[in-house]
């Protein structure tokens, strides 16, 4: 590295938080690479089921109102949902209770409560879609992104470091408190549902939910805390199908067409913070969102965006 930092800024890793938060930085003006061990298709982000919604992160007024930042910006790009994989789709938070929720979510228009849960039209958010555009936004607004293996943030050679690494942050900060929820998916040919729903525990291993999504149904899910293994568990991917069948009886003859495994990086809270390296450059962490990565993905980069260049 030069004796002199750059001016550039590099994100390491590729997922919603990395292209996001290089989205922002590259937008407002600063010269932005990142740099990443898998491209965004590979990471965690991409297995997601994509519905908004803040689940198992913490702080919770914080992940509130950067979920709500994030809400804003994903009821813009529904308008284009083709191109941004983005769109507005009605649904049901089955057991959910307004008076369980933190002060964001009477700021989430027309959410309300019916007879057996929450009801709300909410961002479902096709990953593989959304990820690239972000990947070609980055790109017209001068960014570039690359495929580096990062071993040490302190050998990065730019003026600020931003870690979007997420699980990866464990062993490369080294942050022992970030751990994995183990999430299993299982993509069906969709029998005609439109609509999203969930019955979804916060302390429960087991959770119930169906995202539509173009041409596929995903169906979830499990929370499988400190299980590192992304190999599909055919057993779990039959106790899952049979839960989402007990909701909607039709998705019981659906064809699958494939299983996923993603493992959320959880943490007691959201590190989003600026930390000086020894030779005077600065190190900016952005990870631990649990299972809201998507959700939380624009206020945390506008966040992380403000330390990268704090006011003076």
């Amino acid at each position: 590295m030069s004796s002199e930092p750059s001016d550039e800024v590099i994100v390491v890793g590729s997922g919603i938080a990395g292209l996001t938060t290089a989205v922002v930085l590259a937008e407002a003006g600063r010269r932005v690479r990142v740099w990443a061990r898998d491209f965004a298709e590979r990471t965690t982000s991409a297995v997601a089921g994509g519905l908004w919604w803040p689940y198992r992160i913490e702080p919770e007024p914080l992940a509130g109102a950067w979920a709500l930042a994030s809400l804003a910006v994903y009821e813009d790009l529904a308008d284009r949902p083709e191109e941004t994989g983005v769109r507005l789709v009605d649904g049901v938070h089955r057991g959910a209770r307004l008076d369980e929720l933190g002060e964001w979510a009477a700021r989430v228009p027309g959410l309300r409560a019916e007879a057996d849960g929450l009801a709300a039209r909410l961002p479902v958010i096709d990953m593989p879609v959304h990820l690239a555009w972000l990947r070609g936004r980055l790109t017209r607004a001068g960014g570039v992104v690359e495929a580096r293996e990062v071993t040490d943030l302190t050998a990065v050679p730019a003026g600020v470091v931003v870690n979007c690494t997420g699980l990866g942050a464990r062993s490369l900060v080294p942050d022992p408190a970030v751990r994995p929820v183990r999430g299993q998916l299982v993509v069906v040919e969709n029998p005609g549902i439109t609509t999203w729903f969930t019955c979804v525990g916060h302390t429960s291993a087991a959770s119930t939910y169906l995202v539509p999504q173009p041409g596929r149904l995903l169906l979830g899910g499990t929370a499988e805390e400190d299980d590192w293994s992304l190999e599909p568990d055919p057993a779990t991917a039959a106790a899952i199908v049979a839960r989402c069948a007990a909701v909607r009886p039709e998705i019981s003859g659906a064809r699958i067409l494939a299983h996923r495994v993603g493992l959320r990086p959880a943490r007691q809270a959201v590190r989003l913070e600026r930390q000086p390296l020894p030779d005077g450059r600065a190190l900016v962490h952005n990870y631990g969102h649990g299972g809201a990565g998507i959700t939380v993905a624009w206020g945390c980069a506008r966040e992380a965006a403000g330390l990268v260049s704090p006011a003076a």
